[in-house]
């Protein structure tokens, strides 16, 4: 790819405004669940939407949703000849709990060896980061020879919830050949690799109600039911000892893995998986290696748990109350509604009758396959393999990526999953970073993709 050479030294020699660009970007504390933060969800929004002006984007516009807007934004000067892409990202970041065991301010980007420190870094400013930047060498360069439009979202990290009406309200606006997807990582910063699978999701809450109030445990206890006990029963029942889940029908729908799938897979030992949990021992379903059950086996997990008194010290209440937060990952050919039916005949078996009880389904998504064999799917590998010097493997992760499916379902466009973060890059926990040298390998390869991609 030598008509990429202008553009990449064009971007090697500002790798020092990718940087103080990522962090500008990263100081905003766009945390989308938390209301307070509604401003700056506002201000990265119109961060992002300043940076596209700059590059000569036309009809650049904060779209509303229900909740937060989606960036909106076109540069279609290629011609009508020339594929259109639609970049999909998301500005929103997850809340920084527990504070106490990050190492510097969440929202004061710092430096430290080679990584950038902050909320966000990796998922997923980082990411739109190097396409923002990759695309800018080009026009600066060589020149762009695709369109392009960006349907950047503020709600991901909430399960964008808004997002599947806000494109089937916009589907002429939004038509494109491809998505460009930079919401995905690689597995190593020494060994790219191509998303070619995503698990599903369905998130749900469950709140158990006992009596009108907490009581006194000395009084009542052994009286009335403890709502805590009980919801502890209920998801305790839910997954046995050996890693299976006990809901009724659960597996019905799950599709094997024939050995194609299981070829595809990374060969990842036991030990790299303990190193990159920080975990002294694995747990998952038997029967299936610790990579299968990682990547390609459906999962339920509790998120979550509240009840009674949890400050500090004691005291002797019996709750009224009980409320946990769990999630479901799904794999072909599960569906969120299946296993939302699977979940409700469970619980109307096994709650007792001392329970008033309410189950709010908070999102849901469902997985999501690429074709190898597709033009994107293949100029993405030659793209990496000339930049990393070594073939891309294709992955499945474990994680849900919702608009994947919304866009194959209503707009008939395919995805190519195309980012740079690492596994070890602690995104949704403490110390969230990004490795820059791995970020800047990243625009490289944006630039030679972008530069030979064709329909």
């Amino acid at each position: 790819m030598p008509e990429s050479t202008a553009a990449i030294e064009y971007a090697q020699d500002h790798q020092a405004e990718i940087l103080a660009d990522l962090k500008d970007l990263l100081s905003i504390p766009s945390i989308s669940t938390l209301p307070e933060h509604k401003e700056d969800i506002t201000r990265a929004a119109e961060w992002i939407a300043d940076k596209m002006r700059r590059l000569g984007f036309k009809n650049v516009a904060l779209m509303p949703t229900a909740r937060h807007p989606v960036v909106y934004g076109e540069w279609l000067q290629a011609g009508p000849d020339a594929p259109t892409l639609l970049l999909y990202g998301h500005y929103d970041v997850q809340p920084v709990d527990p504070l106490d065991e990050w190492d510097s301010d969440p929202f004061k980007p710092e430096l430290r060896e080679g990584n950038l420190f902050a909320r966000g870094a990796s998922d997923m400013k980082g990411q739109l980061i190097a396409h923002l930047k990759a695309i800018e060498a080009l026009q600066q360069t060589s020149g762009l020879k695709v369109n392009f439009k960006f349907m950047i979202e503020g709600e991901e990290e909430i399960g964008s919830p808004s997002l599947e009406g806000f494109i089937q309200a916009n589907k002429e606006l939004l038509q494109a050949d491809l998505c460009l997807n930079s919401d995905s990582g690689i597995l190593a910063e020494d060994q790219p690799a191509i998303t070619v699978g995503l698990r599903g999701l369905t998130y749900f809450e469950l709140r158990l109600h006992g009596q009108r109030t907490d009581l006194h445990s000395g009084t009542f206890g052994g009286v009335v039911d403890n709502p805590a006990l009980v919801m502890a029963r209920l998801l305790a029942g839910m997954k046995d000892e050996h890693g299976h889940i006990l809901l009724p029908g659960f597996y019905d729908d799950v599709r094997e893995l024939t050995p194609h799938d299981r070829k595809m897979l990374p060969d990842l030992s036991d030990e790299w998986w303990k190193e990159k949990a920080g975990a002294k021992a694995l747990f998952g379903e038997a029967g299936y290696s610790t990579t299968e059950r990682a990547r390609s086996r459906p999962t339920f997990d509790v998120n979550g748990i509240l009840s009674g008194f949890t400050g500090e010290g004691s005291k002797t209440v019996l709750p009224a109350r009980a409320m946990a937060k769990f999630s479901m990952r799904l794999v072909p050919d599960q569906t969120p509604a299946n296993i939302k039916q699977s979940l409700l005949k469970y619980l109307e078996q096994h709650i007792p009758e001392t329970m008033t009880w309410e189950l709010l389904e908070h999102s849901h998504a469902n997985p999501a396959m690429i074709d190898t064999s597709s033009t994107a799917v293949q100029t993405a590998a030659r793209a990496f393999e000339e930049t990393w010097g070594k073939p891309a493997i294709y992955d499945r992760l474990g994680g849900t990526v919702p608009v994947v499916d919304m866009l194959q379902h209503v707009l008939d466009v395919d995805t190519l999953m195309l980012g740079f973060g690492l596994p070890d890059d602690n995104i949704h926990g403490p110390n969230e970073k990004q490795h820059m040298a791995t970020l800047y390998r990243g625009v490289e390869t944006v630039i030679r993709f972008l530069n030979e991609y064709r329909i």
